[in-house]
């Protein structure tokens, strides 16, 4: 097999600056506009004797220009990673061949690997010929206006080429070829512009099919025996309970004729109503990257939540997967501001967030979380405080150093950190004194939350008689807290196994 390799890619670059020196013109001496021809080769001296016709009586046509290459040579301060490989994903539309037209449906799709291309500095020289000073004032008047400072090409209108745009830049100026005095050697005044432009050298792309699941059409596959079933399988979503049930009806064919089952594949949250063609439409389906319930498992991804922020955990480390690398797997899934982020609540219920990946660091996921799907907050009821805030406490502190009478109103609800009085009475703090208490003490475990109703504090809830999850909101900080029935957490802040969340479009 031949290894042999050319895309013209530096004849393109030539072409477009050939064709931005075209169709400039200037006037003659009767007022016609004459436009100025631009071929490619230097003015060497064999070159002229074969325009002259090998005469020394005949002049070249003028004024003409001419362009050429005068260097090229690395740039080593745009090179990059040689081994990075940036994956595009292309799908095309379907196209008719007998009407010759093109569809609304999907067509084609595919994937493209593009390589890390090579950059230089390619030098070109403009030759301008002129017979007079008034052609050549007039043709670089309208050359030079366009360099402010520089001027883009764009070699292809290949959208998936990375390297198609370029700019050209303007380095020198030569006015004349000829010296003071003026000789007798030649009737042509050639004026000479100096130009650069940053390039790319290409190795060859690697075009394939494109290698993500986009749709299911159907199973074919029996779990329960672990060979082809070639019956007839049909795939449909149903919505049940507020969910997306995938089931699959299969007919198979016995010997005492036609059987029909049915096999619940799995449940997916609501995004709609009525019933959904499985084999058509997916609007429902998360991020096409994991097992029936949604989730990524299937990668051996976690996921660790911190406020506003989300990371994902490779094989026990934090934060160092790149989001864009697993959305360019789910051609589609990601749209900034609009992809949800699910986390299970272990009840059937999700914690909504709409995501977009940090452009400064694309290992962090920021999440605008939906309050209205935090999990209900746990009501505490109390005859001091507002029935209004039953749900939530005002503050989480530490007891040994924090002074309530600095704060205190009637309702006033905390969440304490350590142990408050003991129970033999001992004489304590005077702040955490109540006056219907022996000998005024309060006596609360850490962890408890307490409550002031305007003449003691009493206990809410005790942490060590409670195992059972309760929800609460902080006011101080709008934060709401989990309690888990060993220590408080934010309620949903933390790690999350494989198969804990998912990603929708």
């Amino acid at each position: 097999m031949s290894l042999h390799f050319y895309d013209g890619q530096i004849r393109r670059y030539l072409t477009q600056i050939i064709r931005m020196m075209s169709n400039f013109s200037y006037k003659d001496g009767d007022g016609d506009l004459r436009q100025v021809p631009v071929t490619y080769g230097d003015l060497t001296r064999q070159v002229a004797s074969i325009m002259r016709d090998n005469s020394e009586n005949k002049i070249p046509s003028a004024p003409r220009m001419a362009v050429y290459v005068t260097g090229l040579e690395m740039d080593r301060s745009r090179t990059s990673d040689s081994s990075y490989v940036s994956k595009v994903h292309i799908r095309e539309r379907a196209y008719d061949t007998s009407g010759n037209e093109y569809l609304n449906t999907q067509g084609k799709n595919y994937t493209v690997e593009r390589l890390m291309p090579t950059p230089y500095n390619l030098a070109v020289s403009v030759d301008i010929w002129t017979t007079n000073t008034d052609q050549k004032l007039q043709i670089l008047e309208q050359i030079l206006m366009l360099f402010n400072p520089s001027l883009e090409i764009q070699t292809t209108d290949n959208f998936v080429d990375w390297t198609s745009l370029s700019v050209i830049n303007l380095e020198s100026i030569t006015f004349s070829s000829r010296s003071i005095p003026v000789g007798v050697d030649s009737e042509i005044d050639i004026a000479t512009l100096g130009f650069s432009t940053p390039i790319f050298i290409s190795p060859p792309a690697k075009v394939k099919r494109l290698g993500v699941i986009t749709s299911i059409i159907t199973s074919i596959f029996n779990e329960a025996t672990g060979s082809i079933d070639l019956g007839i399988s049909s795939g449909q979503g149903i919505l049940e309970n507020n969910n997306w049930t995938i089931r699959e009806e299969r007919t198979t064919v016995g010997a005492d004729g036609t059987v029909e089952t049915t096999v619940d594949k799995g449940e997916f949250p609501n995004t709609g109503t009525g019933e959904m063609d499985f084999n058509v439409k997916r609007t429902f389906v998360p991020a096409a990257l994991g097992s029936a319930n949604g989730s990524i498992g299937i990668l051996g991804l976690g996921l660790y939540i911190k406020g506003g922020k989300a990371y994902v955990i490779d094989k026990g480390e934090v934060g160092t997967v790149n989001w864009n690398g697993i959305f360019e797997q789910v051609p589609g899934c990601y749209t900034a501001g609009v992809s949800q982020i699910r986390i299970s609540n272990g009840d059937g219920t999700y914690i909504i967030g709409y995501i977009t990946v940090n452009p400064l660091d694309p290992t962090e996921l920021i999440v605008d979380w939906d309050e209205d799907t935090f999990p209900a907050n746990t009501v505490l009821t109390s005859s001091a405080r507002n029935p209004n805030s039953y749900t939530s406490m005002d503050y989480i502190i530490d007891p040994l150093r924090w002074n309530p009478t600095t704060r205190l109103v009637v309702g006033l609800r905390l969440l304490i950190l350590s142990k408050v009085g003991n129970d033999n009475n001992d004489d304590g703090a005077d702040g955490w004194k109540s006056t219907n208490s022996p000998f005024g003490e309060l006596v609360a475990g850490e962890n408890d939350i307490i409550e002031w109703d305007g003449d003691q504090w009493n206990v809410i809830f005790d942490a060590s008689e409670n195992a059972n999850p309760i929800f609460i909101t902080n006011l101080a900080t709008g934060s709401q807290y989990k309690w888990t029935g060993e220590y408080w957490t934010k309620s949903f802040e933390g790690e999350y196994s494989q198969g804990s969340w998912a990603l929708f479009p």
